[in-house]
C-alpha cells in the first residue's frame, strides 16, 4: 500500500483507494433502470487488489475479530466473496486510520479524551 500511495500521498481517503483497488461494489445501472445487484469495478489494480485478498484470506484463516465477521455474515446467509470483499475495505480502513493518527494499531484503542 505504501507503494501503491506513493506513502500515502496521492490518496488521502480510503475510500478513493479501496475504488482505486476494485473493492468497492457500484450499481450497474443504465439512465432509470438498475440491471442486477451491485457489482466491483473491473477496472481497477489488479495488483493491490490481489494483495488486499490475500491478506483478507490469512485474516480469515487466523482466529480474530475479522473472522469472527466473516463466519457471521455467511453464517447469515451472505455471499462469501462480498463479505471477503468487505473485510479487505476493512483492512484498507484500518491502515488509513493507523497512517493518518501516525500510531500503530490497538485492538482495544481507546481515544484519549481532551
Amino acid at each position: 500500500m505504501v507503494i501503491a500511495t506513493n506513502e500515502f500521498k496521492l490518496f488521502s481517503c480510503p475510500r478513493k483507494f479501496a475504488c482505486y483497488a476494485g473493492v468497492v461494489p457500484f450499481e450497474h445501472s443504465s439512465g432509470i433502470s438498475i440491471r442486477g445487484g451491485t457489482r466491483v469495478s473491473h477496472i481497477a489494480n489488479k495488483r493491490v487488489k490481489k494483495l488486499l485478498h490475500m491478506a483478507a484470506l490469512a485474516v480469515i484463516s487466523k482466529q480474530g475479530e475479522l473472522a469472527t465477521y466473516y463466519h457471521r455474515k455467511v453464517e447469515e446467509g451472505k455471499n462469501k466473496m462480498s463479505v471477503i470483499n468487505a473485510v479487505r475495505n476493512k483492512l484498507i480502513l484500518r491502515v488509513f486510520a493507523c497512517v493518518r493518527e501516525n500510531r500503530k494499531y490497538e485492538k482495544n484503542y481507546m481515544p484519549a479524551l481532551d
